[in-house]
């Protein structure tokens, strides 16, 4: 019971991750500077005890990690100003999905007997539909236009989050060894990124009080791995896909995000069709 209570806390950090930056405010520059200084300063404490040998492998894996995931952070919260939470998460928690599991069955042979890929083939179809419910508005052309527009940005954010999630397994990573190196790579390529922005604000007031987005976030990052170690990776990776229902239902009960009946109808039964995807992909990493 206390392994897979360990495990419900990365679906906790990610999930009140997205609630907490939009309580707290400021432009996405501020709430992507928050988390990144919040990571790392957490990264330097595990640093403390933890202290890596620094090979090739390591030092390119966690740039190329750090800077995979500054593109996927940066661009899901830009999506936030063009989506509510309660459907830009199932979406993004969707397209991770859909990506990992085929990159990690096609590069990683993950999936080798046939019971595997006809179950994951079948949870891909489930997790598409279930994106594709959450999406659904109704009667509002303006808003339909930055659904599609939302959309894209979250494709690409995606992607970026895919890379961050598989090049650690590519370079065959420790996820303890890549801690500190990540998140000083995740430093540095998200203060350039944002730097670009005009009126970027990266240092102002509201980057400091994000400070608190990114707690949730390193304590997710940190605790995955505790849960990896307890509950295998299967059952770590799953549970901590239960960050979707965490920041939708949040979206609608805590951000008061407004659906008519017929959406909140859509996006639900979205979601739980996402989460059962998940459940099913879980369950072919046995």
């Amino acid at each position: 019971m206390s392994s897979l209570l360990i495990g419900l806390i990365p679906a906790l950090g990610w999930g009140f991750q997205s609630i907490v930056m939009q309580k707290v405010g400021g432009k996405f520059t501020n709430k992507v500077m928050g988390m990144v200084i919040a990571t790392t300063i957490v990264a330097l404490i595990v640093f403390m005890f933890h202290r890596p040998v620094i090979t090739a492998n390591l030092l390119w894996g966690s740039i190329l990690c750090g800077a995979f995931w500054s593109i996927g952070q940066i661009l899901q919260v830009k999506s936030f100003d063009l989506l509510d939470i309660s459907m830009a998460m199932p979406i993004s928690t969707g397209e991770q999905l859909v990506g990992a599991s085929l990159f990690g069955a096609i590069i990683f042979h993950e999936w080798t007997s046939g019971w595997q890929y006809a179950l994951g083939i079948v949870s891909l179809i489930v997790i598409i539909f279930g994106i594709w419910l959450t999406t659904f508005q109704e009667g509002k052309t303006d808003k339909k236009q930055n659904v599609k527009s939302g959309v894209i940005i979250l494709t690409i954010s995606s992607l970026g989050f895919i890379g961050y999630a598989l090049l650690p397994q590519l370079f065959k990573l420790n996820g303890w060894d890549v801690l500190m190196p990540q998140a000083i790579s995740m430093l540095i390529c998200t203060s350039i990124l944002v730097a670009f922005q005009k009126d970027n604000q990266m240092l102002g007031k509201k980057t400091w009080q994000n400070l608190i987005t990114g707690a949730c976030f390193a304590a997710a990052n940190l605790t995955i791995l505790f849960s990896n170690a307890m509950n295998g990776v299967a059952v770590g990776w799953t549970l901590s896909q239960l960050n979707v229902v965490v920041a939708t239902v949040g979206g609608l009960l805590i951000l008061h995000e407004h659906k008519t009946k017929k959406e909140l109808k859509f996006t639900l039964t979205g979601l739980g069709l996402v989460v059962l995807g998940a459940i099913m992909i879980g369950i072919t990493k046995q």
